[in-house]
């Protein structure tokens, strides 16, 4: 188990898993979007697109919702 062998030096980063991969659960749909544009790997750009098709889309609040 080559991973783990640095535990006694790394710092908890509750955003990375163990191997070092980016989680993408608590992100929100405008963070995905950003790291999508930003991200140049097919498999990581996969990867993210699963994600946000998994998440609701997000409504735009209307002007007429927000007037009332």
């Amino acid at each position: 188990m080559a991973v783990g062998q640095n535990q006694r030096n790394r710092k908890n980063d509750p955003m990375v898993s163990k191997t070092g991969k980016a989680k993408l659960g608590p992100l929100t749909v405008t963070q995905l979007n950003k790291l999508l544009e930003s991200s140049t790997k097919p498999k990581e750009k996969a990867k993210i697109q699963r994600a946000l098709n998994k998440r609701p889309p997000v409504a735009a609040p209307t002007a007429t919702a927000a007037a009332a």
